[in-house]
């Protein structure tokens, strides 16, 4: 066998499925996808001027440091230039991170269920992973803490956490690094940061110049660029170099560092997004009640529910209708569905269709 030992048993990420595949699929003409947390406004409608403006660019290599991107993040959070990093997507940080830290053999502790590509990635660098059972949906980071050994090198937290929509509060996080040695790292995942408003909700930005802390955001989400795949992280500048030291080059594409920059200036449309995604979590609260199902209350643009041991026959049944949903068996929670909270008129059709599906 040529590959290496630690890919041998690796169960590679499967993503939600595409609309136009279900199409192909499934011979219809009217689909809604509800599955991958994407944004139902569409992108950034500066980013998509910006992406417009600068089409006839593309025959050029993009910057290779987001130079513009940098600059204006760097006076956004009040950090130096050189405490930040790009990646296609914030999960190819993640990949970077191990890269740069995790050897052959180390350890890397990570929540379950939680968002797979930290074990995917961690099994790929050939990493010992140490998995921490949630409780009540949300991260036992006085369990994780225990887990920490001496050959422990990165503690993944993502908060909140994707799939179970929950997040870690203030005290329970500065307590966790208080207590961490020195020469554990913590990656923080914020993609889900824009939609809390939770008044203990810690910003992982603030920890970066006291800890080992790297802090990690997205565009996919709250700005709708996902298919652009941009993401950015912010460290010390000498965690950050050593990330950078392994990243590939023109890893950030041109369209979507341009795009990024405009939609950084798009407060309006921030604000709509917001505005619908709390709406249409409200709207899921109240119509899984009247069903009696349970929900997990999400501080994300998505909600976990449960809807018992057919929940995969369920997640068919949608899609027969062209509803894509999210089974949740990858995650080892076969009783669940998660569903992105979509625009009014997506959201009603979404339950409309759970009604017979679960008849």
């Amino acid at each position: 066998m040529l590959a290496r030992k630690a890919i041998l048993n690796l169960k590679p990420y499967k993503p939600g499925k595409p609309i136009e595949e279900v199409k192909r699929e499934l011979g219809l003409r009217d689909v809604i996808k509800m599955a991958s947390n994407e944004n139902p406004l569409g992108p950034s409608p500066k980013a998509l001027a910006a992406i417009k403006k600068h089409l006839a660019d593309i025959n050029r290599y993009p910057e290779s440091g987001c130079f513009y991107l940098r600059q204006a993040l760097s006076k956004r959070l009040k950090v130096m230039p050189n405490q930040l990093i790009f990646g296609n997507g914030s999960d190819e940080l993640i990949i970077l991170a191990l890269r740069a830290f995790v050897g052959e053999g180390d350890e890397v502790v990570v929540a379950a269920p939680t968002f797979l590509i930290y074990e995917i990635a961690s099994q790929v660098q050939g990493a010992k992973i140490k998995k921490v059972p949630t409780r009540y949906f949300k991260y036992d980071l006085k369990a994780m803490s225990q887990a920490v050994t001496k050959n422990t090198k990165i503690v993944f937290i993502a908060n909140p956490d994707n799939p179970n929509s929950t997040y870690v509060a203030r005290h329970e996080l500065e307590a966790f690094l208080k207590d961490l040695p020195e020469s554990v790292i913590v990656f923080i995942d914020e993609a889900y940061f824009d939609f809390v408003a939770e008044k203990d909700y810690p910003n992982g930005m603030d920890y970066v110049s006291r800890n080992k802390v790297i802090a990690t955001r997205s565009f996919s989400k709250s700005y709708g660029l996902a298919g652009l795949r941009i993401g950015y992280g912010v460290s010390d500048p000498d965690i950050i170099k050593c990330m950078d030291s392994v990243r590939e080059p023109f890893n950030v594409n041109l369209l979507a560092q341009v795009a990024a920059c405009a939609a950084l200036k798009d407060k309006k449309f921030l604000a709509k997004t917001k505005r619908v995604i709390e709406a249409g979590r409200g709207f899921f609260y109240s119509e899984f009640k009247k069903l009696g199902l349970r929900y997990i209350p999400s501080v994300t643009n998505f909600v976990l529910f449960e809807v018992g041991k057919n929940a995969d026959q369920v997640s068919k049944r949608l899609l027969k209708k062209g509803v894509i949903v999210r089974n949740m068996k990858a995650w080892g929670m076969d009783t669940f569905i998660r569903v992105t909270v979509g625009k009014e008129k997506e959201n009603r059709r979404f339950i409309k269709e759970l009604k017979k599906a679960i008849a």
